[in-house]
């Protein structure tokens, strides 16, 4: 009786010591996962966009030009004035905008996160530190997109069947 506990003492004291290995080792990787990231702070060119909507689009976010990522969100908030969402955003230092580019917000895939996509305009002139995109489209609402699917869809099945109905009241 004494060697059959004293085996499965030691089997408990190897599966915890084992358990416990499996958790630093684990707890190791989360917080290399966590500092490495990628989300690096991007230094550079700070600008300014304002957008009727902004549905989305945090701080942190990815700035893209051609699906290339060029900078971050550094905040967004509300224009007091025009109610407008104001984005705060840096570009690289290496990347210059010119003045007549466009933003627009858009998305990572089809149910991915929102990102700011620049559109370089072709003027020479570029934007200054601190300087503002005056070129912007809103984030599309994709429940305001499916209404209007709906709406259009049943406005066209209503008008079929009442096409149909004048033809059958029609006299041969």
């Amino acid at each position: 009786m004494d060697a059959r506990f004293l085996i499965m003492a030691q089997r408990n004291v190897s599966e915890l010591l084992a358990g416990a290995v499996v958790l630093l080792v684990a707890g190791g990787f989360l917080g290399y996962a966590v500092t490495h990231t990628g989300r690096n702070n991007v230094t550079g060119t700070t600008l300014h966009a304002n957008f009727e909507r902004a549905d989305g689009l945090v701080s942190g976010a990815d700035v893209r030009i051609a699906g290339v990522n060029v900078g971050r969100i550094v905040s967004a908030d509300i224009d007091p004035k025009s109610y407008q969402a104001e984005i705060t955003f840096t570009v690289r230092s290496d990347v210059k905008i010119p003045v007549d580019s466009s933003a627009e917000v858009g998305s990572d895939g089809l149910l991915g996160s929102k990102v700011l996509s620049i559109v370089p305009g072709g003027d020479d002139k570029m934007l200054a530190n601190g300087g503002r995109v005056q070129i912007t489209q809103s984030a599309a609402s994709l429940e305001q997109l499916l209404g209007k699917f709906i709406f259009s869809v049943s406005d066209l099945s209503s008008n079929v069947q009442k096409s149909l109905k004048e033809k059958q009241a029609e006299p041969k």
